[in-house]
């Protein structure tokens, strides 16, 4: 995978937060910054539903299978949780 490097501005607070939770992952800065802005952009990438309803002339599936068509999409799939 190739790399490109970036400059970046953060605040204080931001920096700080960085590399408490660096250390404690035992990696460096960039590598944490990395795989944060990776999960960010995957989990935002991902299709979800605007809506789910029924209407007249609609996909008759989508009321019967609506637990497939919910997985499918991503719907109420958890993101990771902030400390």
């Amino acid at each position: 995978m190739g790399m490109k490097k970036i400059s970046l501005c953060i605040g204080d607070e931001i920096d700080r937060a960085l590399t408490v939770r660096a250390a404690e992952q035992g990696v460096v800065k960039a590598e944490l910054i990395r795989s944060i802005l990776g999960t960010a952009v995957v989990s935002s990438a991902r299709i979800r539903p605007k809506a789910v309803g029924l209407v007249k002339g609609g996909q008759p599936s989508i009321a019967r299978d609506v637990d497939v068509y919910l997985k499918a999409t991503g719907f109420g799939d958890s993101l990771p949780l902030r400390e």
